[in-house]
């Protein structure tokens, strides 16, 4: 299979994304975080509302399409699981015992809840022990996972897709991945997002997002779906070039459905109750302003990132422990810079240039370096990086 440099490229962009929207939850207004400047901005709520609505849709997106490429490279199922379980669950594992307990121990101690102390900290947080309410996210489970929780995610859809393969295999499933594959000018850009639409009137008002593996019905709906649209779309070729040529039609309807929808938000974000008409209007909005943004994605990523760039060898290989490092690194500088009160340029300049050298200084000059950190952070052996296709964070 030729390589899909686009898709490389999307993947650390995606990443490259969510770490500048993690930094921009410290300083956004009336957004709750486990750490939360002095230095905070309502203007910040219109870009971090719009952004909110398809990142994690997005590397979903991509995660389903990597997860196909890999499995046409897998010849056994079994094979694929057994490889899929040591790259997503041991560095999630790891990353709760280790990378993860600065945040809730900032998070703790900035509420007034957990005493200042990390190594008394790690010795309550190991125990899994309930701790005081509200002491951090997670703090009835005694542990968290936080920004991992995709990882989770990602584990069970992947077992779900693996599963569903005899059954997609069978004369009905060939007939309804035909449907999805043949969807071609409009009807790619309207019909997929009308699943998304009914789990949001469905199940959206019963289940609001919650990173609650057991509870989180409405958001396994949504990711799910578009995880899977992403594992049909990477078997079609004549559906990639149909994206490459909608990527301006997808861009168009992408604005517009975005411009309408923020404008009716806006409108009625003070009224404590909007018609049902009007509500179904802003959720319909809402979803194709989603997929139709995928779908500019994809198709403009095929016409502009589809080459082999001399920094793509390197991010493809960095962006797992950078995913696993950044919210840490985040929270702990924010946790140190915040009382001292630096100044509202200073702060975010500070928090963001440390969190991406900690991140390069870790990966670059330690964990790619060190043969049994490699496995902990989600890469394959070295040798084994050199001689094989990497797909990297799927």
């Amino acid at each position: 299979m030729n390589r899909r440099h686009d898709i490389d490229a999307l993947r650390a962009l995606a990443f490259g994304l969510l770490i500048l929207y993690h930094l921009s939850m410290l300083y956004v207004t009336e957004w709750g975080w486990h750490v939360k400047s002095s230095y905070l901005s309502e203007t910040l709520q219109i870009p971090m509302l719009m952004l909110n609505r398809w990142r994690m849709d997005l590397i979903f997106l991509i995660s389903g399409i990597s997860t196909a490429f890999m499995m046409q490279n897998t010849s056994r199922i079994g094979d694929f699981l057994r490889q899929r379980n040591w790259r997503l669950l041991l560095p999630l594992a790891f990353g709760i015992l280790v990378v993860v307990p600065i945040q809730p121990y900032a998070e703790g101690v900035s509420h007034g809840v957990v005493q200042p102390g990390f190594v008394a900290f790690l010795a309550r947080y190991y125990t899994a022990a309930a701790w005081p309410e509200h002491a951090f996210a997670g703090w009835q489970h005694g542990y968290t996972w936080n920004h991992l929780w995709y990882l989770a995610y990602l584990w069970c859809y992947t077992l779900l897709l693996a599963l569903l393969q005899p059954a997609l295999a069978t004369r009905a499933g060939q007939r309804l991945q035909a449907a999805c594959t043949s969807l071609r000018g409009p009807r790619l850009l309207l019909l997929p997002a009308l699943p998304l639409l009914l789990y949001t009137v469905a199940l959206q008002p019963h289940f609001p997002g919650t990173n609650d593996l057991i509870h989180d019905w409405y958001m396994h709906a949504m990711y799910f779906t578009i995880f899977a649209y992403g594992w049909c779309l990477a078997r079609s070729t004549a559906m990639w070039a149909e994206l490459l040529r909608l990527r301006k039609p997808a861009l168009a309807l992408a604005l517009a459905c975005g411009a309408i929808y923020l404008a009716l938000v806006l409108r009625f974000q003070t009224i404590e109750e909007v018609s049902t008409a009007t509500q179904w209007l802003i959720w319909a909005l809402r979803n194709l302003y989603v997929w139709a943004t995928l779908c500019a994605i994809l198709g403009w990523a095929q016409a502009l990132l589809n080459r082999p760039f001399r920094w793509l060898p390197w991010a493809t290989e960095a962006v797992y422990p950078w995913y696993l490092l950044h919210q840490s690194l985040i929270v702990l500088l924010a946790y140190w810079l915040v009382p001292l009160q630096v100044g509202a340029v200073a702060e975010p300049l500070l928090v963001g240039a440390g969190t991406v050298l900690g991140c390069w200084l870790l990966t670059s000059g330690l964990i790619v370096r060190t043969p049994w950190l490699r496995p902990l952070f989600g890469l394959k052996p070295a040798k084994q990086a050199r001689t094989t296709v990497t797909i990297g964070l799927a």
